[in-house]
């Protein structure tokens, strides 16, 4: 059971298609595995076209006003065509093997083993997937059963999604199919449930920030990789 979902903010924005790419392909994601979340985008799409007939109809109303206007004036107002361009869908067939949600299967062509992952430690790693230039970040981390990542702060916001296996931190336990944003504001240190590892879809806004004595020197790293640090 899925118990933290995306806020109806996120929702309304990814409904109206002004969220921004990675963040949009998270929410995605979560669709996937959330009924309720797909229920409430519906929702917002029908409000959406409800309100898009109801402009639709003062548009018309405009537009005849003018159509008179140019008839009394002896003229006719030029008409223009757009063309409607088919859209493509791509098969995925060759991914119906792999516990991959299709909404990342432009990124992960075969499975998770085969991702190019950077190990940060020896129970911790990460693969990115996309940078946006001068923006967020989309990224897999993995940690072993049982381990935990080092105690980090936030710098910009963080949505981690659980794609598999199950974590905790001081705010809860979240499992697959979870949504979870953090901010600025939260320090946490998620542990990984002792049965199986734990794959994570994150999105960071801006590079985390390990606060270890030890885990402080992998500060740089993270930074050097996100291409916030680059603008």
């Amino acid at each position: 059971m899925i118990n933290y979902h995306p806020s109806i903010e996120i929702l309304t924005d990814y409904a109206a298609g002004s969220l921004p790419l990675v963040h949009s392909l998270c929410v995605s994601t979560h669709l996937e595995r959330c009924p309720e979340c797909q229920q409430q985008i519906r929702k917002l799409e029908m409000l959406g076209s409800h309100l898009f007939d109801q402009a639709k109809t003062e548009s018309r109303q405009l537009s005849n006003l003018k159509d008179s206007f140019f008839k009394n004036l002896g003229e006719q107002p030029v008409q223009k065509s757009v063309d409607n361009q088919p859209t493509q869908e791509a098969s995925h067939s060759q991914w119906d093997d792999y516990n991959i949600p299709s909404s990342l299967r432009q990124f992960i062509t075969k499975g998770y083993d085969d991702l190019t992952w950077l190990r940060l430690s020896p129970s911790f790693k990460i693969a990115t997937l996309y940078n946006e230039e001068g923006g967020a970040q989309i990224a897999l981390t993995r940690v072993k059963a049982g381990a935990h990542m080092p105690t980090h702060t936030h710098t910009g916001d963080e949505i981690t999604l659980v794609l598999e296996g199950a974590f905790s931190d001081e705010s809860g336990v979240y499992r697959q199919g979870d949504f979870i944003n953090r901010d600025v504001s939260h320090k946490h240190k998620p542990i990984v449930t002792k049965d199986a590892e734990c794959i994570c879809l994150t999105v960071l806004d801006a590079p985390i920030e390990f606060t270890g004595w030890f885990t402080r020197l992998l500060n740089p790293i993270i930074r050097r990789y996100h291409p916030y640090s680059h603008v």
